[in-house]
């Protein structure tokens, strides 16, 4: 849902998420555009917590860097896109000292949105190409309902592309996780 008074900035956003009234909400933005989503539901917290705990054993056992879940990250030179994808990864070198408590100013390396009843593919889709363009090499679209994952990174062209896997596939984690592998039967039981 999109509510828009202003341009506005990641600090704007910052204020706001901290406001008492505003705890169930999530903020994010594109382009200096103020959108919020409601907390998800169980199916989707499953689908959340079971990615970032494969994510993280893997990168832990390899020392590659860490996890995080609804966490805001912005391009460091773009004051009005911040996103909160519901998995992020970053690399061991980007990590943030634990103590940082603020938003993250970098993109994560590796991104997933999960869908929800309160969102759209199409939206899904608009925020992988954001991703894209501001440094993250990999996003997993999750799509439950379709039991699989559109898969989207930059072409050879700079021009984003998706793949789509099925349940019977799995996802790799490329350069970033290399050596990394999710068989997507572990998300979607039958």
């Amino acid at each position: 849902m999109a509510l828009q008074e202003k341009l506005y900035t990641v600090e704007d956003v910052w204020r706001l998420s901290q406001l008492p009234e505003n705890e169930l909400k999530h903020y994010y933005l594109i382009d200096g555009e103020l959108f919020w989503d409601m907390p998800p539901g169980y199916a989707h917290g499953r689908i959340a917590v079971l990615i970032v705990s494969y994510l993280l054993n893997y990168a832990e056992e390899h020392d590659l860097g860490e996890g995080t879940v609804e966490t805001g990250y912005y391009p460091i030179d773009d004051r009005h896109t911040l996103l909160a994808p519901d998995v992020a990864f970053i690399r061991k070198e980007y990590v943030p000292p634990a103590d940082h408590e603020k938003f993250v100013p970098r993109m994560p390396d590796l991104a997933v949105e999960i869908q929800s009843p309160s969102n759209t593919v199409a939206e899904l889709r608009r925020k992988a190409v954001v991703y894209l363009a501001n440094g993250t090499a990999i996003v997993w679209l999750v799509l439950p309902a379709r039991q699989g994952v559109e898969v989207w990174r930059a072409g050879a062209d700079g021009e984003p592309q998706s793949e789509f896997v099925s349940r019977d596939g799995s996802l790799s984690g490329e350069q970033i996780l290399p050596g990394f592998a999710l068989e997507l039967q572990r998300l979607f039981p039958r």
